[in-house]
């Protein structure tokens, strides 16, 4: 077997996590644009992979004032004598709230991400599903966009109360509402007179 057959069985070992997004309001604005849609990207298994709007903290940013500036954070880790990589996911926000297939998270809380999870903040649902591998130091992550809401599709999940279109005034590509109110939590980094 040469290297590029090599590298290539490698790879199809990694595990995989895809990460599906639907937020109600996604077609106008924006919100996915710093993250990279439709291709995987490799990461070392002891680096925690952290979403929020700050992109500077996090391992991958949603453009959304209303994010938390770190909202998640999903951890890979091994059990003895098993091949797979598992995952816990946590909440990072102190004032936004979390749930994991409708079990609620607080501020620093965490729990095992189960192979597959309908995550919620906000107005956000991710349906995270890890494809299983092989590989010890790294993983793969594959981000993509629902065209529905996914705790429609499932039947395990309850269905969120449907969101409202209120018909308000939009501003920078974000509704006014977004924009008078300001994010969720005050950033700290941010010095005021």
């Amino acid at each position: 077997m040469n290297e590029a057959q090599t590298m290539e069985t490698e790879e199809d070992l990694l595990t995989c996590l895809r990460i599906e997004l639907y937020h109600p309001q996604q077609s106008c604005r924006g919100l996915y644009g710093l993250l990279p849609l439709g291709t995987r990207r490799r990461l070392a298994a002891d680096d925690t992979l952290r979403l929020g709007r700050d992109a500077q903290t996090c391992t991958y940013a949603l453009v959304d004032p209303r994010v938390s500036r770190k909202q998640l954070a999903l951890h890979a880790y091994r059990v003895p004598h098993s091949p797979d990589m598992l995952f816990t996911v946590q909440n990072l926000s102190q004032r936004g709230r979390l749930s994991v297939n409708s079990s609620a998270l607080g501020y620093l809380e965490k729990m095992e991400l189960p192979d597959k999870a309908l995550v919620r903040f906000g107005e956000y649902e991710m349906l995270i599903t890890r494809e299983s591998g092989e590989a010890k130091a790294t993983f793969e992550v594959q981000f993509e966009v629902l065209a529905v809401s996914p705790s429609r599709e499932t039947s395990t999940c309850e269905l969120k109360t449907p969101v409202v279109d209120t018909g308000a005034r939009v501003l920078n590509d974000f509704p006014a509402e977004f924009t008078a109110l300001g994010p969720l939590e005050r950033d700290e980094t941010v010095v005021t007179s």
